[in-house]
């Protein structure tokens, strides 16, 4: 059986400083202590549901896809840097407390958006009572032993995007892909087809499906990663912040794994990562993810008692 996204309690649109939109969903309890979570990129937050399952019954889900991904309407020019996205989060998290009210909220955020996260908390101020990073593919100082690897992860990154095949004639092709990259075999069942579905647009003449993400956007953020010089300690936060990385031990596993272990050792953190995990550990592990998720959330008091 395909795994389906559950109705969303309530949907609406959040206008931002560029005419562009993203949509927000509100699922799970709306009682409980608020979670925004988003993705990485080229991907859509719907592909992450076998995580975000397991918050449903005690937390209020605000879920959403960054500018140019998922339920969002690309838009031309698409300003796709991480500049915007910072900005694009400010309104996101601005506009949500307005319209839902102020509560206790964490973010949750994973590559691409984990990093953006980072910029705006730096930039804007720690707006969340917890933030947890899900390996995000940040770049150290080009002296730091770690950063080749990440240079070469990053440049072979930026070239797949840029040649990456856009066009699909159904969405079990994009599936098929996903399950025999390297990235995708490790991915739970169903996430393949369910991914898939999250970052495709059918044709308006109902000939197929393109990438809601163009690849010359999903290579830009690529890019930019080398010289974002985004590599703080975690006291530069002023709030809580766990980072969880993928495992760096893992054989032929991403850089990334690494690149996290030596952010959360020498720079501070509270630091975790899942074993036998690469870059996407959200939808390969996504109960260990969930657990991790939950002591953390727990240590600050954010975790709403089962009843």
């Amino acid at each position: 059986m395909p795994l389906e996204i559950p109705a969303p309690h309530m949907t609406f649109d959040i206008s931002l400083d560029d005419g562009a939109r993203i949509r927000v969903r509100r699922h799970g309890n709306p009682g409980g202590v608020r979670l925004f979570m988003s993705h990485g990129n080229g991907f859509a937050i719907n592909g992450y549901l076998p995580y975000w399952q397991h918050f449903l019954d005690r937390f209020d889900l605000v879920i959403f896809d960054f500018r140019n991904h998922g339920e969002n309407v690309p838009v031309t020019p698409a300003n796709h840097t991480y500049a915007q996205l910072s900005r694009d989060l400010e309104h996101v998290y601005q506009d949500v407390t307005a319209k839902l009210g102020a509560r206790k909220s964490a973010g949750i955020f994973h590559s691409m958006s984990g990093r953006t996260a980072m910029k705006h908390a730096l930039e804007f101020g720690f707006r969340w009572d917890a933030l947890i990073l899900f390996d995000p593919p940040n770049v150290p100082p080009p002296s730091h032993p770690a950063y080749p690897a990440m240079q070469a992860f990053e440049v072979r990154l930026t070239e797949f995007a840029r040649n990456r095949r856009t066009h699909f004639a159904s969405i079990d092709e994009l599936a098929t892909d996903f399950a025999k990259s390297r990235v995708g075999q490790p991915w739970a069942p169903g996430v393949h087809e369910l991914m898939a579905r999250s970052v495709l647009r059918r044709y308006p003449d109902g000939n197929g499906f393109a990438l809601v993400c163009d690849p010359a956007n999903e290579a830009g953020i690529y890019t930019e990663a080398l010289s974002m010089n985004l590599w703080p300690r975690a006291s530069d936060f002023g709030g809580p912040v766990k980072l969880i990385g993928a495992d760096p031990d893992l054989k032929g596993g991403s850089p990334t794994g690494r690149a996290n272990q030596a952010l959360g050792t020498e720079n501070g953190y509270d630091y975790g990562c899942v074993s036998g995990t690469g870059h996407m550990l959200q939808v390969e592990k996504p109960y260990e993810c969930a657990r991790l998720t939950l002591v953390f959330l727990q240590e600050y008091g954010l975790v709403k008692p089962e009843t």
